[in-house]
């Protein structure tokens, strides 16, 4: 009997990433971001100044994407870079004003969006997605490092805002 892929939980995960990015696609263009970018500014606005590898890492992505992404942010005014005063060769990352703001956007399409994709759970299922979520990615990962912050599983959030976040899978530059 051949495998039926339309069952597995990985195609459904696939799938359901699929329309979470084409949806979150669609928030970021109105305020003028393209997926993958959102993350740039939200990880430097956990931590301004961080060097091109540092973003790479917390992106996961390679170096040459986040080289890319930057430079498209600083085209626009989001993002600066500055050369090191102690090393020449590394070049930090800093939110502008215009960055900074941008960051609450970023936060409005993000709260849209999962609005959007927990329609109809109720707190429980919510819950319990968001575990076997963090599992999966745990099962998935390459690195055994794990984020304190995602084994967290109280609500210290307001109502308006969504209990849960949700990242894209794939970041493009």
């Amino acid at each position: 009997m051949a495998f039926s892929y339309k069952k597995s939980v990985t195609f459904r995960l696939l799938q359901a990433a699929k329309a979470q990015r084409a949806r979150s696609g669609g928030h970021l263009m109105r305020i003028g971001l393209h997926p993958g970018q959102e993350l740039v500014l939200k990880v430097l606005a956990d931590a301004d100044g961080r060097t091109m590898s540092q973003l790479a890492l917390a992106l996961g992505v390679q170096p040459p994407t986040v080289t890319k992404m930057v430079t498209r942010l600083s085209a626009q005014g989001l993002v600066r870079r500055q050369v090191s005063e102690t090393d020449g060769r590394l070049a930090r990352v800093f939110l502008t004003d215009e960055g900074r703001n941008r960051v609450q956007d970023v936060d409005k399409a993000w709260k849209r969006l999962e609005k959007e994709a927990i329609a109809g759970l109720d707190d429980k299922d919510r819950k319990k997605l968001r575990k076997l979520l963090r599992q999966i990615e745990k099962n998935l990962s390459l690195t055994t490092e794990i984020d304190p912050e995602l084994d967290n599983d109280t609500d210290d959030l307001d109502d308006e805002t969504p209990t849960a976040t949700v990242v894209p899978l794939a970041v493009e530059a």
